[in-house]
């Protein structure tokens, strides 16, 4: 090789050499000046641990008696967390995503976990046992993190379940309780950000570490008594068992301050298994949240309508022909063509048979011409179903609930035999809960209070009652409430003759049978049977009310036969467990 050629060689080497030492330089200026922030971040978190501090979900009480009881807990489990960044496919697959490991898994394979290499954090299994968690600690899994937490546990199995509903995997509240107080009861989780090691071990140095303590949820007492709920519930089964029915719904609620006792809905399932259910409607609480049409209870709420304005009272006479003409529509009693009822007879007796003229007639009087139903009758009887005893509407109580319709009074063709049929309860639509808080008002008194389920909260292992609201407003006066409590405990004679009434106490409700409508049209084949009713010491105010529903899909089930048994059943335990003296 001769000196020009190696000169040459020398020249394209130091060029080339220059063109290096350039693109490393720009590159340098650019990771240095220009995309620093992006880099700086890239490093920091090879380095950097962060990590979401979970907070302990409140439980969930109930009364027994006098002192809470847990019937919602948690116990131990664990999150199982992988950093994609270090962790090992094969490694992954034989000790994670094991047969074992299967129904905590959040993803299907370990393929999915590294499909993203840059991700710290990626929550692989939620809600794993102490055992499995234990042996899954001791295969030291690469990038792999065993969270502490906790697990739902309903030590009462199916008591209570579509009250208090259930946790998801999410950890996220579900129907009931567990829904509707979600925020109470979850709290809210904390972050923990610090150096990491080498082997992603976090340390307690460093001036960018961040630690927000977690606020664990709320320990939630109910008004609930557990002892009040197994009754009821016992007895639902037993009388469905006993009549052949399949769906039953029950409350009991204090009258005179709106506090839930007892609130049931068969069948139930087990919250702690709520996956094995084969059809979700057995989540749905029915007593807040199925709007029905509630048939002739709502008799009581038009005499009281009547009685309040003072155009009618228990005495007040009419003629009942067995049947109405409304806007070319027939509207029958059930009693249609039974001899005795026919003729003269009395708004008390319209109570006692359940006389669908008795409350047309009234819905009437309350227009203010004996003759005819008009507009005037339609605006107050949806004034006071409305706002007087808060039906179709929310009632304010610590859980979902629905509305429900009251159809208006004015707006649609048909108003005047629509408002008819509204008078013994149907062609609307309304919750056993608004029903239930609307007698309320009619027997205590007249006040109307606001449902409630919460009593207040566990601090400390030491129960702090909520402050009680008191009554929201009046709904009637005083002694529209003696007199309509005096009428309610009329259409109980024969329990009383029977000797299903005890001596001493003063015991009074109301039957409701409706059609239920399929295809549109109304069914004489499918009915719902409810019954309303209340108790307490003959010459006090009642100290119980309570409110049954049972039916079957496809058959008539009549208030009397079926609904009725039941109360009575609720009514004879409150006396007893609530040791209500008799009065003289």
């Amino acid at each position: 090789m001769n000196d020009e050629t190696q000169k040459k060689r020398l020249k394209v080497l130091k060029y080339a050499l220059f063109v290096v030492a350039g693109v490393i330089l720009v590159r340098l200026f650019m990771i240095q000046i220009i995309q620093k922030e992006e880099w700086v971040a890239k490093a920091e978190a090879q380095h950097t641990f962060e990590n979401t501090i979970k907070a302990k979900r409140g439980e969930i009480y109930m009364m027994d008696g006098s002192e809470p009881v847990a019937v919602v807990m948690n116990e131990k489990a664990w999150t199982v967390i992988l950093d994609p960044m270090v962790a090992e496919e094969k490694e992954l697959a034989d000790a994670v995503f094991t047969e074992e490991m299967k129904p905590y898994l959040t993803v299907d394979s370990a393929t999915e976990v590294l499909k993203d290499r840059t991700r710290r954090y990626f929550v692989v299994a939620k809600n794993v046992p102490r055992k499995l968690a234990l042996e899954l600690r001791e295969k030291e899994v690469t990038g792999m993190i065993m969270q502490e937490g906790t697990k739902r546990v309903y030590p009462e199995g199916t008591l209570a379940a579509r009250l208090l509903g259930f946790v998801n995997m999410d950890g996220d509240g579900q129907y009931g309780v567990e829904g509707s107080l979600d925020e109470e009861l979850k709290g809210k989780d904390g972050r923990l950000k610090t150096i990491a090691d080498v082997n992603n071990v976090a340390l307690s140095i460093g001036k960018d570490n961040i630690r927000v303590p977690a606020e664990d949820g709320k320990n939630v007492v109910l008004t609930v008594d557990r002892n009040v709920q197994a009754k009821v519930e016992e007895i639902l089964q037993r009388r469905m068992t006993e009549f052949g029915k399949d769906q039953a719904s029950a409350l009991v609620m204090d009258p005179r301050t709106g506090e839930i006792l007892a609130m049931a809905n068969l069948p139930g399932y087990d919250p702690g298994n709520y996956g094995e259910v084969e059809d979700a409607s057995v989540y749905v609480n029915r007593v807040t949240d199925d709007p029905y049409e509630p048939a002739s209870v709502c008799k009581s709420f038009t005499f009281a309508t009547g009685i309040e304005l003072g155009v009618l009272d228990a005495n007040t006479m009419f003629y009942n022909n067995g049947y109405e003409v409304i806007d070319g529509w027939q509207i029958k009693n059930s009693t249609y063509g039974q001899a005795n009822l026919l003729g003269p007879t009395s708004i008390q007796n319209a109570l006692n048979w359940s006389l669908n003229t008795g409350s047309i007639h009234a819905l009437k009087l309350i227009g203010g011409d004996a003759t005819q139903i008009n507009e005037q009758g339609r605006k107050t009887l949806y004034d006071f179903y409305v706002n007087h005893f808060g039906l179709g509407k929310e009632t304010g109580i610590e859980l979902y609930e629905a509305t429900g319709l009251i159809n208006d009074p004015v707006e649609g063709d048909g108003r005047d035999s629509l408002y008819a049929n509204m008078t013994f309860g149907q062609n609307m639509l309304v919750t056993m809960l608004q029903v239930a808080s609307g007698y309320s008002a009619l027997v205590n008194g007249g006040e109307y209070h606001h449902p409630t389920i919460v009593k207040g909260y566990m601090e400390g292992g030491v129960l702090v009652e909520k402050e009680r609201a008191g009554a929201a407003w009046r709904a009637v006066s005083e002694d529209t409430s003696r007199q309509m409590r005096e009428m309610l405990w009329g259409t109980r004679s024969l329990m009383r003759a029977t000797g299903v009434d005890r001596d001493g106490y003063f015991v009074g409700g109301k039957t409701g049978t409706a059609q239920v409508i399929r295809d549109g049209a109304y069914s004489m084949d499918e009915w719902v049977a409810t019954y309303v009713g209340f108790g307490g010491a003959t010459g006090e105010m009642p100290e119980y009310l309570a409110m049954v529903r049972i039916w079957k899909d496809g058959e008539t089930t009549g208030a009397e036969q079926y609904a009725q048994p039941v109360f009575n059943d609720i009514s004879d335990f409150m006396i007893d467990y609530l040791k209500i003296k008799p009065g003289a």
